[in-house]
């Protein structure tokens, strides 16, 4: 495999992971329903769907 082909398989994995992050987002607001992140500090956080949504101009 080529270093451009494989540079394009890295950007179509990244272009499908963030899709598939994108509508488990809009499944989950949906329902009401929240995720479960770790912070900063290694705390455990719940985080409405809609309020990373909301937040994150790449999931709208």
């Amino acid at each position: 495999m080529s270093n451009s082909e494989l540079q394009s398989y890295i950007v179509k994995l990244n272009d499908g992971l963030l899709l598939a992050e994108k509508r488990m987002l809009q499944e989950k607001a949906l329902h009401d329903e929240t995720i479960v992140v770790m912070g900063e500090d290694n705390t455990i956080k719940y985080i409405p769907a809609k309020e990373v949504i909301a937040e994150h101009a790449e999931f709208q």
